[in-house]
């Protein structure tokens, strides 16, 4: 068997370095007990890797995305958008639907006279219970 080289897998990988990382990861992946494609033939992990490549045994946009995936910290859920709810009007009134909603605004001296009018709750007898 002829010895695999780069020229072999140059024309499936277009990139060398690119190359490199997709058979590096293929035969990490298979020193953890992916199955081979190709004959062994005494070859050691990285040999059937560019192997498989240049075979096109393996796809190197699989062996790509595998590579991206097993990098990858977080993982991305496709999950429902959240319903959209509608914003509680501002004080001020800058058109549009909510336009019609009004806010009573309260100044600070306006506040405490209303808070000095009020009168605490009588005792009752019952309150001691």
């Amino acid at each position: 068997m002829a010895r695999v080289t780069v020229e072999d897998c140059i024309d499936k990988v277009d990139n060398r370095f690119e190359l490199v990382l997709l058979a590096a990861h293929r035969a990490r992946m298979i020193s953890s007990g992916a199955q081979i494609t190709v004959d062994r033939d005494n070859d050691k992990n990285p040999v059937v890797a560019l192997r498989e490549i240049a075979d096109e045994h393996v796809s190197p946009e699989d062996l790509k995305e595998d590579l991206i995936h097993s990098l990858q910290k977080y993982t991305e859920v496709d999950e429902p958008e959240p319903e959209t709810v509608p914003l509680i009007a501002s004080g001020d009134s800058s058109g549009g639907e909510d336009s019609d909603v009004m806010l009573d605004r309260m100044t600070e001296e306006e506040l405490l006279a209303g808070l000095q009018g009020l009168v605490p709750p009588e005792h009752t007898d019952d309150d001691e219970g």
